[in-house]
């Protein structure tokens, strides 16, 4: 028993092992995902040029909104959300909504904004409220539901019409929505009205914000715990402007300030595409961006320990991952979904890997068990 108890210790300490024991699966070979979510035993999955897929994870089904399938009239899309009553999907030309009880596709275009407000970036529900928030190149929109009413808002800060362009929306617990932006983030208490001024807070790299870092600061997603909201940003640099957006992990501690964790800290790309959770894990898919060639390129997935920020880049061939382009992360309790350029992967998150995906007072109390037993 000591003998076993020691190897599954070893295990929980190296993660490369841990990994070799946990079980994982491909799907939509040559896919490429840009959004995942679920609801219900569906998994549904926005991709950019293969339409929408639902999985059954119950049945192991899976089905295809496309233009080949003759059920939808476009095949690229950003990013996706879901409720009991209905699918939307992003794409450049409007909102795209699935009606599931019957079945039907309809697409929506903005007036306000231009062009560029129909090209929705982000789409975020919230089932307290039934409330779907639209992030869109220009401008905020938040649609009631239950009314089916749309409203739009500016955003604009300083005259920057990068503040105005919603990159990623997260809800943070029952009273606080996030919009992250090409510049900086806004803060809204969900419960006031979006007119009331001090509904909002706006954050950037001015006035102690993102540590004062680059130029700007681009938000590409976020996570929240009960003491900190961790922030994903985006590599932009060139010959000419070498500080644009020098990208980064940021965690914001909601009392006492910043931190940062970069390539000096072990993190393989200052890009990050995304974020997700597990226990005390950060998982963030990550990329360089080449100043010459004016491109990013996926550099994979990192491991983060929430306490010590402590960073272990991950070994993709032991997980099966044939890309290191990490485009979305949906952690659905059980199994971490990695959406990439290549495809779909499910990773079952489990013994031995649940030992250091679990809360340091878990894992005390897991050893406790174990001695007693001995």
């Amino acid at each position: 028993m000591r003998r076993f108890f020691a190897v599954l210790i070893f295990i929980s300490l190296s993660y490369h092992s841990a990994f070799a024991q946990v079980s994982s699966e491909k799907y939509l070979n040559g896919v490429s995902i840009t959004g995942i979510t679920a609801y219900g035993d569906y998994l549904w999955i926005s991709t950019y040029g293969q339409g929408i897929y639902r999985y059954s994870m119950k049945e192991d089904k899976w089905w295809n909104y496309s233009i080949r399938r003759n059920n939808l009239n476009n095949d690229f899309f950003y990013c996706i959300a879901v409720s009991k009553n209905y699918v939307w999907a992003g794409a450049v030309n409007g909102l795209y909504t699935l009606d599931l009880r019957r079945d039907e596709w309809h697409n929506r275009k903005f007036a306000l904004g231009g062009e560029m407000g129909n090209w929705i970036r982000s789409l975020c529900y919230d089932p307290q409220q039934n409330v779907l928030w639209i992030g869109r190149f220009q401008n905020l929109t938040k649609l009631d539901v239950s009314r089916q009413r749309y409203s739009d808002r500016m955003l604009m800060q300083n005259n920057d019409a990068k503040t105005n362009t919603i990159k990623v929306i997260k809800l943070d617990g029952d009273s606080l929505v996030w919009f992250g932006t090409e510049n900086g983030v806004f803060k809204y208490r969900k419960r006031m009205s979006m007119d009331n001024k001090n509904a909002w807070q706006f954050i950037y790299n001015k006035d102690g914000g993102f540590l004062g870092e680059g130029k700007s600061v681009s938000i590409s997603d976020m996570l929240f715990d009960p003491e900190s909201v961790w922030f994903g940003t985006d590599e932009f640099i060139t010959l000419k402007d070498p500080d644009f957006n020098l990208g980064g992990i940021f965690r914001y501690n909601r009392k006492r300030g910043w931190d940062k964790i970069t390539v000096k800290d072990g993190l393989p790309g200052n890009g990050v595409y995304c974020l997700a959770r597990t226990g005390n894990k950060i998982w963030a898919g990550v990329y360089s961006f080449d100043k010459r060639e004016k491109k990013d390129y996926g550099r994979g997935l990192a491991l983060i320990d929430r306490e010590t920020l402590k960073v272990n880049p991950v070994d993709l061939n032991e997980i099966k991952l044939n890309s290191s382009k990490i485009t979305c992360l949906y952690f659905d309790g059980s199994n971490m979904w990695i959406g990439t350029d290549d495809g779909l992967s499910k990773v079952v998150i489990e013994n031995p890997l649940a030992r250091w995906t679990a809360t340091k007072h878990e894992q005390v109390e897991k050893e406790k068990q174990v001695k007693r037993r001995r």
